[in-house]
């Protein structure tokens, strides 16, 4: 039909067609919804089962047009959040921070090929297994999602400059989180509130979850290992080798740079940075301290040292200070604060300053650069409003309820195994649609949980194929939010990365099915 693969953009509006077509020939229903207090006192709007009623059709017809204005509405946080990002980036990539990080890292870890149990496993193979157990981990422990996309600026020039490509960079930090997430451990977001609304001890049953999440980490591990190696023994062979020609230039730019010395301004962004960190510890040592604030002051105090020492070797080396410490930061917030959004974001605008301090820009010169970065990456941030109205669509035509109590009609009767399965199947299906894992549990599990009881099935498994189908399909929709950012800020285009990753995620899929059905036939802790 077509003689090359249609835009990003091409595709997604497409899916809002088909998605307005689905609102003419699908009836119209609701639920009703009541605001309900979980265990962690989090409010949700959950379903009243057994409420379903038919209403007036809403088919969505001009509204496709709108589409794209209401996405925009729809998605403000993640959006805002990409420009912020790229124009954080950019002025930080200015300073050379990045590149020159980089290439030290290669050249300390390639000393260690003289030992030969490092030989044997590969150098470049260990810093793969680490940072994708490491952000696995992220994502099964506390949700790591959004934090990716701020990771994929650092992971992609670093798989570049490995021999690797960008997709191998994505994988290292994204997929690895999503298929955490999937695993799940002990993430309130997911994990926790769908127990919570099921009605049994919040994160129990967590013997059987490692279990699944060391074997989907295992897998993807072992396929990201396969492919990166297939691309470092001819990088032709990537989909991206032409894309990826904008990481190579950047990489090969930094092997000649020559360090900078720190100027005044560069030892005065130190001081300011360490009079703000000291000024936030004493703010909460008046309230009495805890223990997420010994680790606040811990770091505090760590970047008052080696801040110093890196200023000594050079300018270079302190922004690479800074974006090291705003990741500390970011993850301290997240776990011991619940940062979200607009934490983050502040987190980041801060690095953008502080960089272009260090760097001895003035303010106006920082203001360029920080709109150069957001211009440079503002095609990801209109692609997620786009995508953004696919999931409008479906909502402002009243069908997504109609799907899911035809779902929960079809479910009875068809068994201890075919009724998991059919539940695992739906929360797969409709994660392509409602990406929220907060708000598919306050949806699904009410009328799941009468289902099992209806059933058989025991409500940790429900739970489980809840939280197993809650993240796979993240890693492939384009309704994903978190995704077409990513994937925007690693300069993938979304169809070479369908292509990649289909199959992957198809067999992770079917793996998370075999995976569910030991908790119906075999007697496991807290099942």
């Amino acid at each position: 039909m077509f003689k090359k693969i249609p835009h990003t953009y091409v595709i997604i509006f497409v899916l809002i067609i088909f998605a307005a077509l689905a609102t003419i020939f699908v009836p119209a229903g609701e639920f009703n919804r009541v605001e309900a207090p979980t265990a962690s006192g989090k409010i949700i709007n959950q379903i009243v089962p057994g409420t379903f009623h038919y209403v007036d059709a809403a088919p969505q017809t001009w509204q496709i047009m709108s589409a794209f204005f209401k996405g925009f509405q729809k998605a403000p946080a993640i959006i805002a959040f990409i420009l912020i990002l790229g124009g954080a980036f950019w002025i930080l990539n200015e300073t050379g921070a990045i590149n020159m990080g980089v290439q030290t890292f290669l050249k300390k870890s390639s000393s260690l090929e003289k030992h030969k149990i490092f030989r044997m496993i590969g150098v470049n193979n260990l810093i793969i297994i680490l940072i994708m157990v490491m952000f696995s981990l992220f994502g099964a422990i506390f949700g790591m999602s959004e934090e990716t996309i701020a990771f994929v600026a650092i992971f992609v020039p670093l798989a570049i400059s490995m021999g690797y490509d960008s997709i191998t960079g994505v994988c290292m930090c994204f997929l690895a989180a999503g298929l955490g997430f999937a695993g799940c451990v002990l993430n309130p977001f997911t994990l926790g509130i769908a127990q919570d609304i099921a009605g049994i001890k919040m994160f129990s049953g967590i013997e059987y979850r490692l279990l699944i999440w060391f074997v989907m980490t295992g897998v993807g591990i072992a396929f990201v290992l396969l492919y990166a190696n297939k691309i470092k023994k001819n990088p032709t062979k990537s989909i991206m080798y032409q894309e990826d020609e904008y990481w190579r230039k950047n990489q090969n730019s930094s092997e000649d740079m020559q360090t900078i010395k720190a100027s005044k301004t560069s030892w005065l962004t130190y001081a300011l940075l360490a009079v703000v960190q000291v000024v936030f510890c004493i703010s909460l040592a008046v309230g009495g301290i805890e223990t997420k604030d010994y680790v606040v002051i811990g770091f505090t105090i760590s970047y008052l040292l080696l801040g110093y020492f890196m200023l000594k070797k050079s300018m270079q080396m302190f922004s690479l200070n800074i974006l090291l410490f705003t990741i500390i930061y970011l993850v301290v917030g997240v776990m011991g604060f619940e940062w979200g959004f607009t934490e983050i974001a502040a987190l980041f605008f801060t690095m953008a300053i502080a960089s272009g301090m260090a760097l001895g820009k003035n303010a106006s010169d920082i203001s360029k650069l920080f709109i150069a970065g957001a211009k440079d990456i503002l095609s990801a941030a209109l692609v997620v409003g786009l995508a953004s109205g696919i999931i409008v669509i479906l909502e402002d035509g009243k069908i997504i309820d109609t799907l899911l109590y035809s779902v929960s009609n079809g479910i009875q009767g068809s068994g201890k195994t075919g009724a998991l399965t059919i539940m695992y199947a739906f929360q797969t299906a409709l994660n392509a649609v409602i990406t929220s894992g907060t708000a598919k549990a306050a949806m699904l599990m009410p009328m799941f949980r009468e289902i099992s009881s209806i059933v058989g099935v025991s409500l940790q498994s429900t739970v489980t194929a809840f939280h197993i189908g809650d993240g796979l399909t993240n890693l492939l929709t384009p309704t994903s939010g978190v995704l077409i950012a990513v994937l925007g800020v690693a300069r993938v285009p979304y169809t070479k990365w369908v292509k990649f990753a289909w199959k992957f995620i198809l067999g992770m899929v079917v793996l998370g099915w075999l995976l569910l059905l030991p908790t119906l036939y075999i007697s496991l802790p807290n099942f």
